[in-house]
């Protein structure tokens, strides 16, 4: 049976789970950051109208995982953006990634909360009995 690519939530205190599922490490990563995406506004009011490229590095992938996260929340906040189409690209501890979106704007996109960073708490990045991969944080809102 294929393996499904997919996100979620999960409740976390006042905090908010992201978590990614994927048949590759790269599309769990992708999936996680649609997650973190959802958890400002509804992914199917942001238009993937510019790409933008994005890398990080870190010593381990939870630890990439994060940085990726936290590259997502700064551009995010730097650029007035959202996006919600991504594709990552993970080689010996090096993320590159082109990603997608538009402009925030608040009267059409609602943004529910601002997410302040990726956090350790319930970090999570491993391969599933089934062969696919799941990668997983508590984002602060």
């Amino acid at each position: 049976m294929p393996i499904t690519a997919c996100w979620k939530h999960f409740p976390h205190e006042a905090d908010v789970g992201v978590c990614g599922m994927g048949a590759t490490l790269a599309e769990a990563f992708e999936q996680a950051a649609l997650a973190l995406t959802a958890v400002i506004t509804d992914l199917a009011v942001v238009s993937p109208k510019e790409m933008i490229r994005l890398s990080c590095a870190a010593p381990d992938t939870e630890l990439l995982f994060v940085d990726w996260l936290n590259v997502l929340i700064y551009e995010m906040a730097t650029r007035k953006m959202l996006f919600s189409r991504f594709e990552v690209h993970l080689e010996e501890g090096r993320l590159t990634a082109q990603v997608w979106g538009e402009a925030l704007n608040v009267a059409r996109h609602h943004p529910a909360v601002e997410v302040k960073g990726a956090t350790y708490t319930a970090l999570r990045v491993a391969q599933q009995p089934d062969g696919g991969w799941l990668a997983q944080c508590v984002v602060d809102v």
